[in-house]
């Protein structure tokens, strides 16, 4: 019989399906995705602290503070000049005044910015020169301030015109020439309206200035001078208005400048007073100050804010002995600091005194305790200079508001 044998053969065939199953190769792992990596926003810059501008002048005690040294009128009588007159050197110039004005140099070093007080035109080089009424003065006068340290010049005063529209540009060129600012007086219309706005230790500082008068000579056109023919003749509205807009502009400190007063006065009289609180009122003014009274008047600190009623000349030829006034001179510095919040409040306030002559010469020369430049007058006469000069700054209480005297020895 035949036998067939599909067991065996079928068991064969599964064993070696199973075995070759079980030696397949397994499917390939699909690749792994890479992680997504987090981009992180870069750290913003830490702001730089900012470097302190102490500034010039005395100890600041924030991080930027800023100095204003402010003068009375420079007046050249022909008293004055003469002594001063050279052969003409290559620069054309027939005065050197720089001995008679150097004295006041190392103060106005110790300060940020310098305003001086252009008194009278000033005539072309050579002359025709001229002294009272009507004032012609030589142009090195400008020479010599901005050699000492003056930055910026007022040019309103009641001599504004003495010489008419062509003293008064000719006036204005010569300051441009010699590097001085200037405000006051103008060669276009339309300038007036602009407030003189000028850098010191890296602080806008706006200079707003007028006049109450300018000695019936009328100028030829009613927007050459910061005057106007009506009453008041200082128009403080103006003088607020050009303020704001210096603010608007960016100015972060304005001064008050008024040429205002009754000659040979040491006391300010109702309508000086008046028109500097008026000013301070605004809100728009830091320090206010006045000239033109040939007579230091006294500092007043108005609900915090300063004002100096006269500050006396600059320089002038001697006047006899019942206007010795006339001979004694003022020299103010004022320090503002700025705040944490952005503004700025009155640090410091010193004056010095001075007279002009020296050794019998013509010479502006400190009489202060600290004697930075020896023996004026005389001993007698500095310490009269002095004393009259103290009790007038301080008959408004200001020594007991923080005025201080300026020793420049001592800085």
């Amino acid at each position: 019989m035949k036998v067939t044998r599909k067991f065996t053969v079928g068991a064969a065939s599964a064993a070696l399906l199973i075995l070759l199953a079980g030696c397949a190769p397994e499917p390939a792992a699909e690749p792994a995705e890479e992680p997504v990596k987090k981009t992180e926003s870069p750290s913003p810059e830490p702001e730089p602290t900012p470097e302190p501008q102490p500034g010039a002048g005395p100890a600041c005690p924030t991080d930027h503070c800023v100095s204003v040294a402010v003068a009375g009128d420079l007046l050249f009588h022909e008293g004055l000049w003469s002594p001063f007159a050279i052969p003409a050197n290559d620069a054309g110039q027939n005065f050197d005044f720089t001995p008679l004005l150097e004295g006041a140099k190392p103060y106005l070093d110790r300060s940020d910015l310098a305003i001086c007080q252009m008194e009278t035109p000033l005539a072309p080089v050579g002359g025709p020169y001229a002294g009272y009424p009507n004032f012609n003065t030589p142009p090195e006068v400008a020479d010599t301030a901005k050699a000492i340290g003056f930055d910026v010049c007022t040019t309103a005063s009641n001599h504004s015109v003495d010489m008419g529209t062509e003293g008064l540009v000719r006036t204005l060129d010569k300051l441009d020439a010699v590097g001085l600012q200037h405000t006051g007086t103008y060669r276009a219309e339309g300038e007036r309206d602009v407030p003189l706005i000028v850098e010191a230790n890296g602080v806008k500082i706006a200079v707003i200035t007028s006049t109450f008068s300018v000695n019936g000579n009328f100028n030829e056109h009613e927007w050459q001078v910061d005057y106007r023919e009506e009453e008041p003749r200082v128009d403080p509205e103006r003088a607020i208005a050009k303020a704001t807009k210096a603010r608007e502009m960016g100015a972060e400190l304005v001064i008050g400048v008024q040429h205002i007063g009754e000659e040979y006065w040491s006391e300010p009289t109702g309508g000086q007073m008046e028109l500097a609180h008026q000013l301070h009122d605004s809100g728009q003014f830091d320090f206010v100050y006045q000239h033109h009274a040939h007579a230091i008047q006294p500092l007043e600190n108005y609900n915090g804010k300063w004002i100096l009623y006269g500050t006396g000349n600059f320089i002038s030829e001697s006047a006899p002995p019942e206007n010795r006034v006339n001979n004694e001179f003022l020299l103010t510095r004022v320090q503002f600091a700025k705040q944490p919040d952005g503004g700025w409040t009155t640090n410091d306030l010193a004056w010095t005194a001075a007279t002009n002559t020296q050794a019998g010469g013509y010479k502006w020369c400190s009489v202060m305790p600290d004697q930075p430049q020896g023996v004026c007058q005389s001993p007698e006469i500095d310490a009269g200079v002095l004393e009259r000069t103290r009790a007038t700054v301080n008959a408004m209480g200001a020594a007991e508001s923080g005025a201080r005297e300026w020793l420049i020895t001592q800085e």
